[in-house]
């Protein structure tokens, strides 16, 4: 089956598969390239209000697809390309987006997973999950913005475990660290993903993107622009109207 990154839009919930199911949907040069292209698009289309993000079948992701590697991992310009463009440049369009970004994770979520997990806003897990980024196996260190945002997602004691020591955790463990939202029977998973997503969805969607922009600005210690420009807006309006008439908002 092709690798490739699989868009379904379904009304305002977009699910984004991570396509690649006879390698655990390892992630391929080409996989990179067009997650970025997608989490563009989305950040672009104002009918989206969440998006749910997968694997195809019963995993997340198993990592990167280690058969490329040879064809450019030994040559240090490549390799820049590779961590700094195709890489980071999906896991940055990913940040970025405005819409709220929701994994479902199951099977195996190794090092790229981890990643890719790590740059979504909530996280549902299936008990049976497994989280890890064992590439000291392969001899080579994460790329450091990547170590970066993983560290602050997992925690730094579990990160080092992950790299260091190519420990492999449960999804119990993950949950305590509060790396995810849920953990739940792998029979609920499905289900409860998708609640959760149209929960998301079926809220402001303006005031979803401003606390995503908020949590941004915060997190790297800039000051938000115009914070209470919203005041005016229709959405903010309808919120505390319909609040006081005791009615459902229409958002």
């Amino acid at each position: 089956m092709e690798a490739c990154i699989r868009v379904q839009a379904d009304g305002p919930v977009t699910t984004v598969v991570l396509h690649n199911p006879d390698k655990l949907n390892a992630m391929s040069r080409t996989m990179w390239r067009e997650l970025r292209v997608a989490f563009v698009a989305i950040a672009a289309d104002p009918h989206v209000r969440c998006v749910l993000l997968r694997g195809a079948g019963p995993h997340f992701c198993a990592g990167g697809d280690i058969a490329e590697y040879p064809g450019f991992r030994f040559d240090a310009e490549q390799l820049q390309h590779f961590h700094e463009e195709e890489v980071w440049g999906a896991l940055a369009a990913t940040l970025a987006c405005d819409v709220p970004v929701l994994a479902q994770i199951q099977g195996v979520c190794m090092g790229a997973g981890v990643e890719i997990a790590s740059a979504c806003d909530l996280r549902l897990a299936a008990d049976s999950s497994k989280f890890g980024a064992p590439i000291a196996r392969l001899g080579f260190p994460m790329a450091a913005r990547e170590a970066a945002l993983v560290s602050a997602a997992v925690g730094s004691m579990t990160a080092r475990a992950m790299l260091l020591a190519a420990e492999v955790f449960p999804a119990s463990h993950m949950a305590a660290q509060g790396f995810l939202t849920r953990v739940l029977p792998d029979s609920e998973l499905v289900e409860a993903s998708q609640r959760m997503a149209l929960r998301v969805a079926g809220l402001a969607p303006q005031a979803a993107r401003l606390n995503k922009q908020t949590l941004r600005a915060l997190g790297a210690g800039l000051d938000i622009a115009a914070p209470y420009a919203y005041a005016d807006s229709d959405e903010h309006r309808e919120g505390i109207s319909a609040f006081i008439a005791k009615r459902q908002p229409h958002f």
